[in-house]
């Protein structure tokens, strides 16, 4: 058979297409040893190889196969299955790689907002065991800086004088620090520190608006508040931790 032939497979009642160069990638292998013209007592009258086994766990056997990666869905629970699958077909690499899940499962992601509410300024940090989330993040939150006067710190839209952008702190690639709200300067000048978070467009002042924006925006992006708790009642410090489920790399073998 060419290694260019398309192939039709009904593996347990359920159809599949690909070409013979892809079921050849291991020759040892059963699905390989099938395409011979002495394994032919397998095919269906419409040329069909049928093969007695789960269809729905051979999707990703064929995935496997197209792509030497293994990728499963976040939810995916039947590991021991598709190592016998494995095994039947006998793909060594894939079932030894299934041996070991913790390679495969979903893994969470944790991610910690600190708030603390202090007179006319608000002061965030966010901490992320994902340090590509915390660049992500990072890269969304702006906060613009300006004199302002006879403007109540309250006030959700700045004036009209010009903001200039400030760099937001990083202590470590984990975490980033910044802060909103007026500081006054000289008589009835103030600073002024607006936030903006992507894709939102508003400038908000008020830290309870900037916090309410952010974790609005963490729930969008797939975490799930599993919890709030005050770290410090004395400088009004709230801690609120959010998790998401972190889908894992395919592995290439």
């Amino acid at each position: 058979m060419s290694s260019r032939e398309v192939v039709a497979l009904n593996v347990g009642g359920v159809r599949f297409v690909t070409l013979a160069s892809t079921l050849l990638r291991f020759p040892e292998s059963r699905l390989a040893r099938m395409l011979s013209s002495d394994a032919r007592e397998a095919a269906l009258p419409n040329g069909e190889l049928f093969v007695d086994r789960d269809g729905t766990l051979f999707g990703y056997i064929l995935d496997f196969l197209r792509t030497l990666q293994i990728s499963l869905p976040p939810d995916f629970s039947d590991y021991q299955r598709l190592q016998r699958e494995a095994e039947f077909y006998g793909l060594s690499p894939l079932a030894d790689l299934l041996k070991q899940e913790h390679l495969l499962k979903p893994r969470p992601e944790l991610l910690e907002v600190r708030f603390s509410l202090q007179e006319r300024q608000a002061f965030f940090r966010i901490f992320g065991s994902c340090s590509t989330t915390v660049e992500t993040l990072a890269e969304q939150i702006t906060v613009f800086s300006g004199q302002q006067s006879g403007q109540s710190w309250n006030s959700l839209f700045p004036s009209h004088k010009p903001l200039v952008p400030l760099p937001l702190e990083r202590p470590s690639h984990h975490d980033v620090v910044f802060q909103c709200g007026t500081d006054y300067s000289a008589g009835d000048q103030f600073v002024a520190r607006y936030v903006s978070i992507k894709p939102d467009n508003r400038k908000l002042i008020n830290g309870t608006n900037v916090l309410g924006l952010l974790l609005d925006t963490l729930l969008r992006d797939g975490f799930r508040l599993t919890s709030t708790r005050t770290v410090s009642s004395e400088e009004k410090v709230e801690c609120y931790s959010l998790e998401r489920m972190q889908k894992p790399a395919g592995i290439t073998i």
